[in-house]
């Protein structure tokens, strides 16, 4: 038993300690810079024809599309972020994941930027289209998340505010586990589908690159798939701690949430950025009618003390 804490405390401070994190945050940060100019410096040779590529390579006849490179690094970082907060918060784990799928919309506009077709009849291609939801749900998810975190401190105000009754180191204790657990997996993951990535636009010799599936299928899908078992996993355990139907509510509200952000890997154009934003608008009404169980929850315990 003493070795199996010790063993749980050593994984703790390698992976998901606040060192850990600024470490991680240095090195992807410093990452996203050197593989942007880098991008950029090969974008220029191919440009002055030095080095010859075929022509399906579509990320390196645009300087533009320089950005989609050093925004995958970033994403890696944000789910290790998720990764972090997932013994700490509930809450702000949810809003990580909110955080990565509109960065990854983000990442397809600067992508889809060098294929605009700017003419007069706007609408009548389909890049443009994409482009112009993708912009929309841009803003809206954004507005979403504020309000989001918005209601999470509120939602931490009455947390302070009520006694707390039951030990919940256990849970958190085995919340800790699951994350030590998912930091190796998407480790493998990430190299992956980074290395897939780059023989598909840099290496590939064959117009069957066209075909494959793109990165964030390759990643994300397979990402955002073992996070709904985690959380279901974890809704199961939570009932060893509370019944209370609001917290159930919210939890199972989180999954749903997750699950359209899942399925809509399997979509494009207008039904994706519509799945995205349905997601989102989701999760934080659950959190707003949460919040509100949990105020009368507040004003009956003080009701109480009084």
């Amino acid at each position: 038993m003493k070795e199996a804490n010790s063993l749980f405390s050593f994984l703790y401070a390698a992976l998901l300690s606040e060192k850990t994190k600024k470490r991680a945050e240095i090195f992807f940060v410093s990452l996203a810079i050197i593989s942007f100019l880098l991008h950029l410096a090969i974008i220029a040779l191919v440009d002055l024809k030095i080095i010859l590529i075929n022509d399906y390579s579509k990320l390196l006849s645009n300087p533009i599309s320089a950005i989609y490179t050093p925004f995958s690094f970033i994403l890696i970082y944000e789910v290790y972020l998720l990764v972090y907060y997932l013994p700490k918060s509930t809450t702000i784990y949810i809003g990580k994941q909110y955080e990565i799928i509109t960065l990854i919309i983000i990442r397809r506009i600067f992508k889809d930027l060098t294929k605009l077709e700017l003419n007069s009849n706007w609408f009548d291609s389909k890049a443009n289209v994409n482009f112009t939801f993708d912009i929309v749900s841009t803003i809206i998810l954004f507005f979403l998340i504020f309000i989001f975190y918005n209601l999470n401190k509120k939602n931490e105000i009455n947390q302070s505010k009520l006694q707390k009754t039951l030990d919940i180191n256990s849970f958190i204790k085995l919340k800790n586990i699951f994350a030590i657990g998912l930091i190796p997996i998407f480790l493998v993951l990430s190299i992956y589908s980074l290395a897939h990535w780059i023989y598909e636009n840099f290496f590939s010799i064959t117009q069957i690159v066209v075909k494959i599936k793109d990165i964030n299928k390759i990643f994300f899908a397979d990402f955002f798939t073992i996070l709904i078992l985690i959380e279901v996993l974890l809704l199961l355990f939570s009932f060893f701690l509370s019944d209370k139907f609001n917290r159930v509510i919210r939890n199972s509200g989180f999954i749903i949430s997750t699950i359209l952000i899942k399925l809509s890997f399997g979509t494009e154009g207008v039904l994706n950025a519509i799945l995205i934003v349905a997601a989102v608008l989701f999760g934080v009404i659950i959190l707003a009618i949460h919040n509100k169980y949990e105020t009368l929850e507040v004003k009956r315990v003080s009701t109480l003390e009084s």
